[in-house]
C-alpha cells in the first residue's frame, strides 16, 4: 500500500508536471486549493479506514470550508491527482480514482441511487475530465479517456475514448500524444464537433439525393445550394396588416 509521503509527494509533483503556472515548490504548497484538499482527504481516509469516521467527517468538512472542494472521507483516491483551481469539485463516497488523474473545476463524482453499495463513478489511470462535466453512478472511464467539458456521462467509457455532449457519447476512440518530457497531454480542447459533423453529411446526402433528382428529371428547377453557401435569401413575410370589415 502506498504510504502517506509517497501519496502528498505525487500529489505535489502532479502539479510541478501538469500546471505551467506552478512556478515553485512554496507558492505550490502554499496557493493550491486542491493539494490542500488532497492533504486534508488523505489524512481524513486513514481516519475513516480505523473507524474515526466522525472525525473524518469534520475534518473533511472544515477542508471543503476552506477550498471549496467536497471529498468523502471514504472515497479511495490514487497518487498524482491534480485539481485544477478546484472550485465545486465534488467526489462522492464510493467514487474511485486511479493513478495520475486530472480533474477541472466545476466536476462532480456523483451517484444516482439511494441504495447502499457502490453508487458512484470509477476513473481509471490517466482519466482527464473538463470543467463541469458531470460523472453519474457506478460506472467506469477506463485508463486514458478524456470528458469533455460540461459533459453528463452516465454510461461507461472504453479506454482512450473522449466523450463530449448530454448525455456523453463517444466522439473519438484513439488520439495522438502530444504530452512532451513525460507530461501529461493537456490539448483537452481538441475535440470534434459530432453536432456540426451530423449537420455538414446530412447537408451533402440532401444535395446527392437533389442532384439525382435534376438528372431524372430535366424539368425539376435546379438543386438549392447546400450549408447557405450562394442561396437565395428567404422570401420575407408581409407584416400583419388589420382589415377592416
Amino acid at each position: 500500500m502506498t504510504g502517506f509521503r509517497s501519496l502528498v509527494r505525487a500529489d505535489f509533483a502532479a502539479i510541478r508536471n501538469r500546471d505551467p503556472a506552478a512556478r515553485g515548490p512554496v507558492e505550490t504548497a502554499l496557493t493550491y486549493p486542491g493539494l490542500h484538499a488532497l492533504f486534508s482527504h488523505r489524512i481524513a481516509h486513514g481516519l475513516w479506514q480505523r473507524g474515526w469516521r466522525g472525525t473524518a467527517r469534520v475534518l473533511s468538512y472544515l477542508a471543503r470550508m476552506a477550498t471549496g472542494i467536497d471529498i468523502h472521507p471514504a472515497a479511495r483516491i490514487g497518487p498524482g491527482l491534480f485539481i485544477d483551481h478546484g472550485a465545486g469539485v465534488v467526489i462522492g463516497e464510493t467514487a474511485e480514482i486511479g493513478e495520475g488523474v486530472t480533474l477541472y473545476h466545476g466536476v462532480t463524482l456523483g451517484g444516482t441511487s439511494w441504495s447502499p453499495g457502490k453508487r458512484h463513478p470509477t476513473l481509471g489511470d490517466g482519466v482527464m475530465v473538463g470543467a463541469g462535466a458531470k460523472i453519474l453512478g457506478p460506472i467506469t472511464v477506463e485508463a486514458g479517456a478524456r470528458v469533455g467539458a460540461n459533459s453528463v456521462v452516465v454510461e461507461s467509457v472504453p479506454a482512450e475514448a473522449t466523450v463530449v455532449g448530454i448525455p456523453a457519447r463517444i466522439v473519438r476512440t484513439d488520439r495522438p500524444r502530444t504530452g512532451q518530457g513525460g507530461r501529461v497531454d493537456l490539448d483537452h480542447h481538441l475535440v470534434p464537433d459530432p453536432v456540426g459533423r451530423a449537420l455538414a453529411q446530412l447537408a451533402d446526402r440532401v444535395a446527392f439525393l437533389e442532384a439525382r433528382l435534376a438528372a431524372r428529371d430535366p424539368a425539376r428547377p435546379a438543386p438549392s445550394p447546400a450549408c447557405g453557401e450562394g442561396a437565395a435569401p428567404a422570401p420575407q413575410t408581409p407584416p400583419y396588416s388589420h382589415r377592416p370589415n
